[in-house]
């Protein structure tokens, strides 16, 4: 198994990339992780990161981007809602990338 390594600190992963214990999350992991997955961290990034984590505490799931997308135009508006905003602030998928940055499992539903 893999890992990240950042402040001393270990954390497995899967061959996927995403943490094996969602417990060691912190921001400068997250900040590590996105770097590998070639995405520079603005506050647009963070909010639906920490939008995921809070999702994921409700519901002890993380959305697929259908849900997501649902979601986030509840929450913040269809402008950053938008399935066309998310994919441009994660590309390989928004719920998919975006999850594994928040330090959580792969969203039920992604290949």
């Amino acid at each position: 198994m893999s890992a990240y390594q950042v402040n001393g600190t270990v954390a497995e992963h899967d061959e996927e990339g995403y943490l094996t214990d969602i417990g060691v999350w912190n921001t400068d992991l997250a900040d590590l992780i996105a770097k590998a997955e070639n995405i520079e961290m603005s506050p647009e990034h963070w909010e639906v990161v920490n939008f995921l984590r809070d999702y994921y505490e409700e519901y002890q799931i993380a959305p697929a981007v259908r849900i997501l997308v649902k979601e986030m135009t509840k929450k913040y508006g269809k402008e950053k809602g938008d399935q066309k905003a998310l994919y441009a602030l994660f590309p390989y998928g928004p719920a998919k990338q975006a999850c594994k940055i928040a330090g959580l499992p792969k969203p039920t539903g992604c290949v």
